[in-house]
């Protein structure tokens, strides 16, 4: 295979250094590959772009009254449903947590095999990939596509470029489409949007997202991940010397030297490696680089290198294993004539589990210990109390019931921690029992009432306290409690 530009041979690591970064961009034409890393890309790609594409469109029935999408962030409703989980905008503490599980996840899977998350599961690199086939399909493999560019503008030209096109803009509006069938009923909004009265909303979200999908997986592709994404800049922090990465075993490959030039060099009796310089590894890289020149900020870490030089080995009947999954610590081990190493559990590894595993566990406590009741209580401000004519004092709450049930609710509020005497009155509220005004709330809905705690003065003994406000289900046992303050001059 020729040598294309940028191809710059490098007998060891270090001589990576001395490349200029910001050289002038080359057009990278992928080649397509067959391997073990291959198949494991298309099953990750099939199984991540049906979720996303399919999962608006399952079902799932919570009663009536209730929207029936698996997946659903309700913003009118505010509400975000996800199977049989409902979170309210009160509970937004729950995606708080789901962030920081993500993080601690990826930092996890960057400790143990560096930026694999960039090769297998970033949405650059399957949109890409997914972009990247269909170029294939009518324009052809490496070859094929570099010819074509070189060529003529003629009919075939014109034909193929406009047929990938219009196949990328397909699979760009699906993509902004299916986003926005998120955010409301899919079968219902995906009829609005083709009759034409769907929200405008709903056709700018789909035009943004069309355009960033074209932009983005169809022409920016690896300059996305290397000049644009911060995270191949963060993720150095989260790697040590026992983090597989995708790498180059050059004590074994160098020097380089085709088949021919290695049994020259081998029947003189000087070394020959096994890399036969046949620059298979950077024709299949979708970011274009070299693996050979070691560790990279471009290299984000598909693996696709592996299949290609496996594929050469096999054929020249050599030990597959040039280009692997190894760690910087076995490159010193080898030269030292030690046996290799991995060492997925250490101390970076078991605490990023034990922080994934709590956080995880207090999410998951949290909200299966939940009510489906809930008081919030905000005291006035301004002024914080109120001293009557008769001496006795007021303060002023702003109270939320929150019920979760698709049926009304009748709530008892009461008061603890005032003295003896005190009264707790609610705005509008007439229906008592014990003294303790009634309350009711519609279904799957939260009500927001006024109430004054009053308490006589022969009774403050010139001191504030805390106060707790109890909701308790009538006629059943649910309760739910909120905790404030009782201010006194």
């Amino acid at each position: 295979m020729a040598k294309g530009p940028g191809f710059e041979k490098a007998a060891h690591p270090a001589d990576a250094m001395e490349e200029n970064y910001y050289q002038e961009h080359i057009k990278v034409y992928p080649a397509a590959v067959q391997g073990t890393v291959r198949k494991v890309k298309w099953a990750i790609l099939i199984a991540l772009l049906s979720i996303y594409y399919v999962m608006p469109f399952i079902r799932w029935d919570r009663g009536p009254g209730l929207p029936d999408q698996a997946v659903l962030a309700d913003l009118p409703g505010r509400r975000f449903y996800f199977f049989f989980i409902e979170i309210w905008p009160q509970e937004v503490y729950y995606f708080t947590g789901l962030l920081i599980t993500a993080a601690f996840t990826l930092f996890l899977m960057t400790s143990v095999a560096g930026r694999v998350w960039c090769g297998y599961l970033c949405w650059q690199t399957v949109w890409t990939d997914l972009f990247l086939a269909v170029e294939r399909l009518i324009e052809g493999d490496r070859r094929e596509r570099i010819k074509l560019d070189e060529g003529p503008i003629d009919g075939a030209y014109v034909a193929k470029k406009v047929m990938k096109w219009v196949a990328w803009l397909v699979i760009a509006v699906a993509t902004g489409g299916a986003w926005v069938l998120y955010f409301s009923d899919a079968p219902t909004l995906v009829k609005n949007v083709f009759t034409g009265q769907a929200p405008f909303i709903a056709y700018l979200w789909i035009g943004i997202l069309t355009f960033t999908t074209y932009f983005f997986a169809g022409y920016m592709r690896e300059q996305t991940c290397i000049y644009v994404c911060p995270w191949p800049r963060i993720q150095a922090a989260m790697t040590d010397e026992f983090a597989l990465n995708v790498t180059y075993r050059n004590d074994r490959g160098e020097p380089r030297a085709s088949v021919k030039e290695a049994k020259k060099l081998k029947a003189a009796g000087q070394p020959a490696g096994d890399c036969v310089d046949c620059y298979q590894c950077v024709a299949v890289c979708p970011t274009g680089t070299d693996i050979r020149l070691g560790s990279q900020l471009s290299c984000i870490q598909c693996g696709l290198c592996i299949d290609a030089c496996t594929s050469i080995m096999t054929k020249l009947g050599r030990e597959t294993g040039l280009i692997a999954y190894d760690t910087p610590v076995n490159f010193d081990r080898r030269r030292e004539g030690l046996a290799p190493v991995y060492k997925i559990v250490r101390p970076r590894t078991i605490l990023y589990a034990v922080l994934i595993v709590a956080v995880t566990g207090f999410m998951a406590y949290t909200f299966l210990s939940r009510g489906n009741a809930g008081v919030n209580v905000l005291h006035d401000r301004n002024p914080l109390y109120v001293q009557n004519s008769d001496g006795s004092v007021r303060n002023g709450y702003t109270i939320r019931l929150l019920n979760r049930v698709g049926h009304e609710r009748h709530f008892i509020l009461a008061v603890e921690g005032v003295p003896q005497g005190a009264r707790l009155e609610v705005v509008g509220i007439d229906h008592n029992v014990d003294g303790n005004p009634v309350i009711h709330v519609g279904p799957d809905r939260t009500r927001e009432v006024r109430a004054a705690v009053i308490v006589p003065g022969a009774e403050l003994k010139g001191r504030s306290s805390d106060v707790v406000f109890r909701i308790t289900e009538q006629g059943g046992r649910e309760t739910a409690t909120a905790k404030d303050f009782f201010k006194a001059p």
